[in-house]
């Protein structure tokens, strides 16, 4: 947003007198981006051991400071994230044990066929796996789209904001984790069924 100092000016000198006739922040335009390091060093130096000292940065640095103040909102979307991941593993929990359930008897019948527990085991874990893994895949592939969107809506605040393969990396584990977590009890449970329990379950 652009304004006119002036009116600005005029109003602090009404509300908040000591704030008024100052100046937070200069733009500078420089024609050659090489000599930014030098151009700052020597604006820098005009200000020196005076009453207004100046520190001159570039854009990219201007605004790399302004994200580094907001630590409190990346550290709330953290929290947040890892509060969505224990939803997910709720969810994703529920559904195997009432899944495990409704096969007992069908795991019974494996254990009768000869089959062993590790096999059964074996079994809940390869659903769970899969089941995560293509929710994790349909996520990793919304990723890119919505992080571009968030770009083209934060402007100039984050200049550069691309997924990094390390993000990507972490939403695979975080889907194959949830996938181990929650098969970790049906798959227990599935490989101490007794037989007779679980053909009595039929019908």
């Amino acid at each position: 947003m652009f304004f006119h100092w002036d009116y600005l000016n005029e109003t602090m000198k009404r509300r908040v007198p000591r704030r008024a006739d100052q100046v937070g922040v200069f733009v500078v335009q420089i024609a050659d981006p090489a000599r930014s390091a030098e151009i700052s060093l020597a604006i820098d130096a005009q200000f020196r051991n005076s009453a207004a000292e100046t520190l001159t940065e570039t854009e990219k640095a201007f605004q790399l400071g302004f994200v580094a103040m907001t630590e409190a909102i990346v550290v709330g979307i953290r929290v947040v994230s890892f509060v969505v991941v224990f939803i997910i593993l709720a969810v994703m929990a529920n559904t195997m044990a009432m899944t495990a359930r409704e096969r007992l008897s069908e795991y019974a019948t494996l254990k009768a066929l000869g089959f062993g527990p590790g096999y059964v085991a074996g079994l809940v874990l390869g659903e769970s796996l899969a089941i995560a893994s293509a929710g994790g895949l349909i996520g990793i592939a919304c990723t890119f789209p919505v992080a571009a969107w968030f770009g083209t809506q934060t402007g100039t605040l984050f200049p550069v904001l691309e997924v990094s393969p390390a993000t990507v990396a972490m939403q695979l584990a975080a889907a194959l984790a949830v996938g181990v977590a929650a098969a970790l009890l049906p798959g227990r449970r599935a490989a101490r069924v007794r037989i007779v329990d679980g053909l009595r379950a039929i019908g």
